[in-house]
């Protein structure tokens, strides 16, 4: 067992044995003694700490001394009532703290009663309850305010991990500071109770059993009451300052006594000010002409060295700046920190700025928080941090997205306006300003917001600027998710599939399939949609399969044929009927006897010009299901559907291509058009 932990325990110990036990004077003074000194600790430690929550065990602490000192309470009075010998220390108390004189004493020990309950304990009681309060309301704030930090990528997980736990510490902290204060509150009531028994108690026993006079004894026992009072109330006095400090102490990270010094005599204007108003009392005034001017010229001194500590150190900061700038550039690591490459950046001009200022009402950030929720229960990967900032050299109301860097779209939109799309059956047209939806390139108009109510009510689709950038970072994101999954990321997967499935992990990878490979099959699922939150039967299909080939655009097939179930749910409704197009049995040949196997794997080496008539066809097909209103879905075999998808991928880029074996077998289709060559 640690020595801090004895300690605590035979302190605890102590206190509740001196309930029971009688102890002799002398152990007695040293316990008081060693009660006085450990409430100057509490206080000078709080004085000194940097934060409140290096002190976090203090409820618990005022609690340990407040039964201690009333242990110690309860065994003076023993002595006191058994003996008339409390001891040398509570004696001392009542001859020399209360100048031997019972109505000094009892003032003495009025007056700290009395500051005690009205100034110290009263307003750090009302400080603690407000605090505490405050604190816990503030809680989703700052949570947010982390949450955007961390979105933004100003700081990391791990520092984000950190805030949020220092604020449910804070939190925890001033609750329990609200209940504790009512400690050292009912600590001073007992020992006011505690000093009238035995004042009472001893003048009776002085009177009946030791036959002394009523004022000798009153005389006796009233120094020796005081006395217990005084050396109970002054430590008492002392940890309630202490608490009144703790629960006043700003957040900063400073020492109490450096910043108070600091913000008292920080100001030279002050010091000169109140120097000579003091030495125009004393020349004035009838006062002591020699302390009034002298203080007066020590304070105007003051200001003076202040001023000019202030000048030095403002030409000190000045000059480390300059050496530190010079030093940046002169680095050889300030060039290697501009390679680094935000995965996702989403740059605006300066009037889109107040849609991502939370002072200014914006929750841009909160869409960006939610963007990254809704990808990663869609897809089932988690999209990288995505970093936003201004850009004055944009138009003002411009935006751009970035992807590793490079530009790979951007949009405009009007900051107090509103966009309003026309869906087709609108029962009137209103009038605003033409443009184009960025997302998917949709006619529509900017209207006022005077304008949002009646377009409504007309039919037509109307939407806010934050919406409008978060559906068109939504979309690049789904568009480019793919590339963003990093060897790290799939790390990441394989790490938590692993706590729940270590044996299917450890039979894949590294054995069966190298962390790349793994990769590339992923992307190849996302790519075209597919989610890969079943990690699981995603692993389980791949251990299956990966002994026999180890072709990540094979493995992808018979992966998605696992995955039948959640393809059909995504691009099949239940209970409709779905138009599609299927292919002539004569291209799907043409296809199959093109490929070419290779040993880096089978790539297709179509005739030009059959695939241009394949494209043609497809084309028209596609075209018919659009003015449907309907997707355009192309079913195929399994063995040929990745070859046809390489083939159209570069012409269609939403094509949705399929395999009969990747359908389930409830799902009713209709095919509306055949692809010929």
């Amino acid at each position: 067992m640690k020595r801090a932990y004895i300690f605590v325990a035979l302190y605890l110990l102590a206190a509740i044995v001196f309930f029971i036990v009688p102890i002799p004077a002398a152990l007695l003074d040293v316990m008081l003694a060693l009660n006085i000194s450990i409430s100057l600790i509490i206080l000078f430690n709080v004085l000194f700490v940097k934060e409140v929550l290096d002190m976090s065990f203090f409820p618990s602490l005022l609690l340990f001394t407040t039964i201690f000192r009333i242990s110690l309470n309860v065994s003076s009075t023993k002595l006191i009532l058994t003996t008339g010998d409390p001891g040398n220390v509570v004696e001392t108390f009542g001859q020399f703290v209360g100048s031997g004189n019972l109505v000094i004493g009892a003032i003495i020990f009025i007056v700290l009663i009395i500051i005690q309950f009205v100034v110290i304990n009263k307003g750090s009681e009302r400080v603690a309850e407000v605090t505490a309060r405050f604190t816990l309301d503030a809680m989703p704030g700052k949570q947010m305010a982390i949450d955007a930090d961390l979105n933004t990528g100003a700081i990391t997980e791990k520092e984000a991990r950190e805030r949020r736990t220092k604020i449910q510490m804070e939190s925890a902290f001033f609750g329990s500071m609200d209940g504790a204060t009512k400690y050292v509150k009912g600590d001073a009531a007992a020992g006011i109770i505690i000093t009238l028994i035995n004042l009472v108690g001893g003048t009776v026993m002085g009177v009946i059993y030791q036959e002394m006079e009523f004022a000798d004894a009153i005389e006796r026992y009233g120094i020796l009451t005081i006395g217990d009072g005084l050396c109970s109330q002054i430590p008492s006095l002392v940890i309630s300052l202490a608490t009144g400090i703790l629960v006043t102490k700003s957040s900063v990270e400073d020492d109490f006594a450096g910043s108070l010094i600091a913000q008292l005599f920080g100001t030279p204007k002050v010091l000169y000010l109140v120097g000579a108003t003091f030495a125009l009392l004393g020349i004035a005034a009838p006062f002591n002409t020699l302390l009034f001017v002298g203080l007066g010229a020590v304070l105007c001194i003051a200001g003076y060295m202040v001023a000019k500590n202030q000048r030095i150190e403002s030409i000190e900061d000045e000059v480390s700046a300059s050496e530190e700038e010079a030093e940046e550039i002169r680095k050889p690591e300030n060039v290697v920190s501009l390679l680094q490459v935000d995965p996702i950046e989403l740059e605006f001009g300066y009037g889109i700025i107040p849609l991502a200022d939370v002072n200014q009402g914006g929750d841009l950030l909160d869409r960006v928080v939610m963007i990254r929720r809704q990808i990663a229960l869609e897809l089932g990967t988690v999209v990288p941090i995505i970093r936003l900032r201004d850009n004055i050299q944009l138009n003002p109301n411009q935006y751009i997205i970035k992807i590793k860097g490079i530009q790979v779209t951007e949009g405009e939109i009007l900051f107090d306006h509103y966009m309003a799309m026309n869906p087709g059956y609108v029962e009137e047209e209103i009038t605003g300003i033409p443009t184009f939806e960025p997302s998917f390139h949709l006619p529509a108009i900017w209207i006022t917001e005077s304008q949002r109510e009646r377009a409504e009510s007309l039919g037509y689709t109307v939407v806010d600027p934050p919406s409008i950038i978060a559906t068109h970072l939504t979309e690049v994101i789904r568009s480019h998710i793919a590339e963003l999954l990093t060897r790290q990321d799939v790390q990441n997967l394989v790490n938590n599939l692993k706590e729940t499935n270590p044996v299917l992990v450890d039979e894949l990878i590294p054995k069966l399939l190298g962390l790349g490979e793994v990769q590339k099959v992923l992307q190849n699922l996302l790519r075209e949609g597919i989610s890969i939150r079943d990690l699981l039967s995603i692993f389980e299909t791949l251990a299956d399969h990966a002994s026999a080939t180890r072709d990540t655009d094979v493995l992808t097939e018979y992966t998605r044929q696992s995955l039948k179930r959640a393809i059909s749910n995504k691009f099949f409704p239940a209970n409709e009927t779905t138009s599609v197009i299927t292919l002539d049995p004569k291209v799907e040949q043409d296809i199959m006897a093109s490929v070419k196997q290779t040993e880096q794997g089978a790539y297709l080496a179509l005739d030009p010009e059959k695939s241009r008539a394949i494209i043609n066809s497809l084309e028209t097909e596609v075209n018919k299901l659009e003015k449907m209103g309907r997707n355009a879905i192309v079913i195929t075999s399994p063995i040929v559907r990745m070859y046809f998808k390489k083939l159209t991928e570069d012409y269609f880029k939403d094509l949705i291509v399929v395999s009969y074996n990747e359908v389930e077998s409830n799902v009713e289709l209709q095919s509306v058009g055949m692809v010929t060559a």
